[in-house]
This record gives C-alpha cells, sequence and structure tokens, in this order.
C-alpha cells in the first residue's frame, strides 16, 4: 500500500503523519514500556473519515490500532503489528443532551472529566468513575470501565444505551438508541462493549443520565489489618446501606501517596483502611445507612470510624485514594494488577498476595474496590536488577493470575486484556471461549485487521 493515499481521504494533511514524524506516545500506552511500530498514524474529526481509512486499510490488508487519550494500562493501544494508528482524539464533542430521554450523545475522543462536569453543571449525574478521569469515553466503551461507584451504580456498560460503530470494511452500524428496553433481536452493541477495538471502532455513544444526587458524603474505617477491613465489607453490604463506594487501602501506599502530593490522610490509626461514599437526596437516609456502617465496623474489630462532610476534607481523601498507582510509578517500575474475584474471595486473595511477596522477594502493595472484588495490585521493582526483575515478576504473575482463577476470579476486572495479560488470558481461559470469541471477531472483521494481537485475538 502506498500510504501516500491518505492525503486523498484527510484534507488536512496536518492529521496526517508517516513513518518517523509518528511521535513515539502513539507508539506506546500510558505505562510507556512496550513500544510498537507502524508506517502512518491518522487523526480522525469524523464517522466519515473513519469509515473511508477503514475501507483503505480493508482492501489493502493494512493493520489498523485504534487509540485514544492513551490512558491505558496492558498496551491495548500499542500497534504491534504495524500498519495504521486510527486516533479518535479529536472526535471529542458533545452532540447532544436530552433532558427528556436522560442521554447524552458523545464522540469517543471526550474526556470522562469532560463529560461529568457537562452534565453535572446541568443537574444530571454520569456515574461510571474510573480512576483515570482523563481516559475517553471510547476507551471506557471498550474496556467496559468500571471505577470506584459500581458497587451502586453499575459499570459503563449499564450506561451504554446506543453506539455508532465503523467495521473492519468501512460499514457502519447503528446499534442500540434512546430506548430503555431492547428485545429485538441479538444485542451486537454488548458485544462492541469491552472488545479493546477488535471488533469495530466506536465513533458516536448514546449514553444514560440520573439526576445528580444532592448529598454526598463519605466515611474512613481503620483496621489493625486489611482482612479485618475486608471481612467487613460483607457485613456492610448486608446492612444494606447503600454505599456509593467501598474502597481498601493498606497504610503503606497510603503513606506514598502522601509523600507524592505533601497531603494528610485524614487518620494514621491502623494498617488498612475502608473509605465509602454514600450519596442521595434525604440527608435522614444517609445519616441512617452512616450509622449502620460504623455499627458493622466497630463490632468488627475497627479502630477508628471518621465521618468526613466537608467538602474539602472529602476531596483531599479521594485525590489521595486516586493517586495511588502515580504515586508508585513515580518512586519506582511496577506492573498494575486488576483482578477480580468473588466478593467472599477477596480477602483470600490478598492473603495469597502476602504469601506470594515472601516466596518471590518481590513488594506488592495492595488497594481495591472492595465492594466488587476487584483487587488492585502494584507489583514494585524496587530497583531490582533488570534481568532478575524480569524473571522472578513474570513468575510471580503466573503465581497471581493462577491464583485469582482458582478462587474463580476473572484477569481483569476494568483494565482489558490487551497485549500485556494476554498470555496470562489465554493460559486460564477455556479454550472454547476463546474459539467462539474468534469466531465472533471473523464476523465482524473477516481479514483481522483491527487492533490483532489483543486480548483473545
Amino acid at each position: 500500500m502506498n500510504y501516500n493515499d491518505l492525503f486523498n481521504i484527510i484534507e488536512d494533511k496536518e492529521r496526517v503523519k508517516l513513518g518517523s514524524e509518528i511521535g513515539d506516545k502513539y507508539l506506546s500506552d500510558a505505562l510507556n514500556r512496550d513500544k510498537g511500530k507502524a508506517e502512518a498514524l491518522v487523526f480522525a474529526v469524523n464517522t466519515e473519515e473513519v469509515s473511508k481509512v477503514m475501507k483503505l486499510a480493508y482492501e489493502n490488508n493494512i493493520p489498523v490500532t485504534p487509540r485514544g487519550a492513551g490512558t491505558g494500562l496492558v498496551g491495548a493501544t500499542v500497534p504491534h503489528k504495524s500498519g495504521i494508528i486510527l486516533d479518535l482524539s479529536l472526535m471529542n464533542n458533545i452532540l447532544e443532551m436530552d433532558e427528556n430521554t436522560f442521554t447524552v450523545t458523545v464522540e469517543p475522543g471526550l474526556h470522562l472529566v469532560q463529560l461529568q462536569k457537562f452534565v453535572e453543571d446541568r443537574g444530571f449525574f454520569y456515574p461510571p468513575d474510573p480512576g483515570e478521569k482523563n481516559a475517553s469515553i471510547g476507551g471506557n466503551i471498550s474496556t467496559n470501565a468500571g471505577g470506584m461507584r459500581a458497587v451502586k451504580y453499575g459499570v459503563t456498560r449499564n450506561y451504554v444505551m446506543g453506539l455508532e460503530v465503523v467495521l473492519a470494511d468501512g460499514s457502519v452500524l447503528n446499534l442500540g438508541g434512546k430506548v430503555i428496553k431492547n428485545s429485538s433481536g441479538l444485542d451486537m452493541k454488548d458485544l462492541i462493549i469491552g472488545s479493546e477495538g477488535t471488533l469495530g471502532i466506536i465513533t458516536k455513544a448514546i449514553l444514560k443520565i440520573i439526576p445528580k444526587p444532592q448529598r454526598t458524603v463519605s466515611a474512613l474505617i481503620s483496621f489493625n489489618s486489611l482482612k479485618e477491613g475486608i471481612d467487613t465489607v460483607i457485613k456492610i453490604i448486608k446492612k444494606n446501606a447503600n454505599p456509593t463506594a467501598i474502597e481498601f487501602m493498606e497504610k503503606d501506599v497510603i503513606e506514598n501517596a502522601e509523600r507524592f502530593l505533601e497531603l494528610k490522610f485524614p487518620c494514621s490509626t491502623g494498617n488498612a483502611y475502608i473509605l465509602l461514599t454514600f450519596d442521595g437526596d434525604e440527608e435522614f437516609e444517609i445519616e441512617n445507612n452512616c450509622k449502620k456502617v460504623e455499627e458493622a465496623a466497630l463490632k468488627n474489630n475497627a479502630l477508628e470510624f471518621i465521618l468526613l462532610r466537608e467538602k474539602e476534607d472529602i476531596e483531599r481523601t479521594w485525590r489521595i485514594r486516586g493517586a495511588l498507582v502515580t504515586a508508585v510509578e513515580a518512586v519506582s517500575e511496577q506492573e498494575p494488577i486488576d483482578i477480580v474475584v468473588p466478593i467472599d474471595r477477596s480477602a483470600d486473595f490478598i492473603a495469597y498476595t502476602k504469601e506470594a511477596e515472601r516466596e518471590f522477594g518481590i513488594k506488592i502493595s495492595s488497594f481495591g474496590h472492595a465492594g466488587d472484588g476487584n483487587v488492585h495490585l502494584c507489583v514494585i521493582r524496587n530497583g531490582m536488577e533488570e534481568k532478575l526483575w524480569n524473571e522472578k515478576s513474570k513468575l510471580l504473575l503466573e503465581a497471581l493470575y493462577k491464583k485469582g482463577h482458582q478462587l474463580k476470579g476473572l484477569p481483569s476486572g476494568e483494565h482489558g486484556i490487551g497485549l500485556h495479560k494476554r498470555p496470562y488470558f489465554m493460559e486460564i481461559t477455556d479454550k472454547i471461549n476463546i474459539e467462539y470469541m474468534r469466531r465472533i471477531k471473523r464476523v465482524f472483521d473477516e481479514k483481522g485487521i483491527l487492533n490483532p494481537g489483543k486480548s483473545y485475538s
């Protein structure tokens, strides 16, 4: 293929980069460890351009790697099969807000933080809240991003009502819409969600929004051990206290984030913490739910229960929580993991990480979404010599993913599989499941040009 043909598709020549003109950041992801190669980088601004690029790639059997904000952590945007990088970051408009159907229609390059601010300024609420607020909506949909509020509100999939998708051959599909119910044939929209750009390229999304809760408070609970904290979570959920978020953190990772941000966490007692948020419209209901949680925690050996009412205290505490991974990255290379297990097996998995830490001699920091069993780990290099780090971390990761599988868990709760997790995913996933995933891909992408080699493909 002559990549100069792309200039016939893209009117603004500055939006096409060839060969050495492609910046390094477009060849990697947020971790910037694996670097791929590409012959062309295209910045599309509308569905028509995306369709034309895909038709050209399809006719010439050229791999295409879709890309949004580049905040991913699993190598899904690394163009390791070369070809074209199709960047959607300039497709970042809010196209419509329809208050009568409680929907907002957006382009895929819009950042989550921009969407949340837009709807909240108008009295509405978009609940999905993954840690990286500058991720693109297209990326959130492609990984079915979850985040901290999933325990009450669910994940991205629960808020995607309709999609416009460009397929590998340039065809355009319109899936779903503004309707609440759909029992009309196969729901292909749900296949696209979480497919990491392997089935089609999202060019438009119709998202559900809800009225904005009028009140929010947070609570911080300290424990001597993380196991006590995790065990308490089940009791909290059984109390029907309806928390918006339930997060768990170990003291060492909090202290690291405090140093990184130069901020003070509201509590210093104990070795582990549970952080919760409650929202709603009735102050009495929120207060009652907080009391239920406090009673359950104190009965389970909690050291301290701190209710955070002031906006400044809440924002500071959640800012520290949001910086845990960034703070680790600032001092050491680390491998991020987001294994998800059944809620009642979270404590078992965390206990195993302590055994693995001692066995392999590699530091592991734990935090995550206690309300849905999504355990986040930082496997920290800590200056270990490169050859030894590569050998030992590989064995450690294999052991962690194997243990997660034994506990009836899955390799990823929200980051996706991409390139980095693919070996572990392939090892523990039933072969028949992989085969059917690949059959579905062949229907959508018979030539296998869309984000090849990622996840199951």
